[in-house]
């Protein structure tokens, strides 16, 4: 797909005053058709299954980050990225990333696949009944899957698979959910298809063992993934390494030997800088479970120095996000997920895993820019304070 490079005129009007909010509205209807509305706000009556004891509405500020360029499988174009956060510093951050590869034609993103997993763990007496047992799973697959998938409209489940430990066995129960991030789906499709085990052998299990990693990161979830599993990647030019990064390939090559060095020697899950951030401000904007984070943000980010500039790759193994159902049903959270045109369609969540994945990365090159060139804690003093 051939993408045109972003303009000096499409950067996101700047300052601090109504006036300014006002110009950026504007600047947005301009670009996208839609105009924010900012007094949205559901109805009491509408809020089940969302929140209980309901007082009032808690109002975040709202930032857009801009032009994101992306040439996804499901994700293609120009978009502009809604994000909530109080950490001064993100959004200009994020959008200086977008900037710098929308320059240099944008981001490429691929989406590897969609699954998402509860894992009950059965309990036996001996490990003969044990191992019998996970043969008679294998060849009842089809009558588990029709049982499993009788509890949804839009969830399949893929497989079934089988960890024995001592005198356990887990089973992970691994659904492709659609566009729902599939918490409630896959915890309702495994506690049927459980249940329907034990009436057949006679054996009882605990519906949550622990081994699926739900908000918890894991090393289970880095090799497998959860949810979408997303790479994206963007190579930027020498002169805008220079100009709006304001680093050199040296400078990024030398933070790239210490980096993941130092990250393995403390322990992390991954090598990234804080994609965190960039989830966090995007889920509280789009209605996810924002409590997902805590799984989400493991990944790896590497760079590479390429003849004319500088490749910059990011992997997240487990984006659980969806675009219909729980916070999505809020109406400015609905209005963001219409912005960035994932409210339609029969991959939409598959969408907006690779607009997050390419925005996280947009953030993490202007961080490694900040650090590498050492402006980290001016550009903070300037804009977090």
């Amino acid at each position: 797909m051939a993408v045109k490079k972003s303009r000096n005129n499409k950067i996101i009007p700047s300052g601090y005053q109504s006036v300014d909010t006002d110009r950026r509205v504007k600047w947005i209807k301009e670009k996208t058709g839609m105009e924010i509305d900012g007094a949205l706000e559901n109805k009491p009556e509408d809020l089940k299954g969302i929140i209980e004891n309901h007082v009032g509405f808690m109002k975040l500020p709202m930032a857009v980050a801009g032009p994101l360029l992306i040439d996804g499988k499901y994700a293609k174009g120009e978009f502009y990225v809604p994000l909530c956060t109080l950490e001064g510093t993100l959004a200009i951050s994020m959008n200086r990333g977008m900037l710098a590869s929308s320059r240099c034609g944008g981001f490429h993103v691929s989406h590897i696949k969609q699954e998402l997993s509860r894992a009950p763990v059965f309990i036996f007496d001996d490990l003969a009944k044990a191992s019998w047992f996970m043969k008679w799973v294998n060849t009842h697959f089809k009558s588990i899957k029709k049982v499993a998938e009788s509890t949804t409209r839009y969830g399949k489940l893929l497989r079934v698979d089988q960890y024995p430990i001592q005198n356990y066995v887990v089973l992970d129960f691994v659904l492709d959910t659609g566009n729902a991030a599939g918490q409630n789906m896959v915890t309702l499709a495994a506690k049927v298809a459980c249940d329907f085990i034990k009436e057949k052998t006679g054996c009882n299990f605990i519906l949550e063992s622990g081994f699926n990693s739900d908000k918890k990161a894991s090393a289970r979830n880095m090799i497998l993934g959860r949810g979408h599993n997303v790479i994206a990647e963007t190579t930027i030019e020498n002169s805008v390494l220079r100009r709006i990064l304001k680093i050199k390939i040296s400078d990024v090559e030398k933070f790239q030997q210490l980096g993941p060095t130092v990250t393995r020697m403390a322990g992390t899950e991954g090598c990234h800088l804080h994609v965190s951030n960039a989830l966090t401000a995007i889920y509280l904007a789009t209605g996810q479970d924002a409590a997902c984070v805590a799984e989400n943000s493991i990944g790896h980010y590497q760079t590479e120095a390429v003849d004319h500039g500088m490749k910059f790759r990011l992997t997240l193994p487990s984006i659980t996000v969806g675009t219909v159902g729980g916070g999505t049903r809020l109406l400015p959270q609905n209005q963001n997920l219409k912005l960035l045109g994932c409210t339609t369609g029969k991959y939409a969540s598959r969408k907006l895993a690779e607009i997050i994945c390419a925005s996280s990365l947009a953030l993490e090159i202007s961080l490694m820019s900040a650090i590498a060139s050492d402006t980290f804690t001016k550009a903070h003093m300037k804009y977090g304070r």
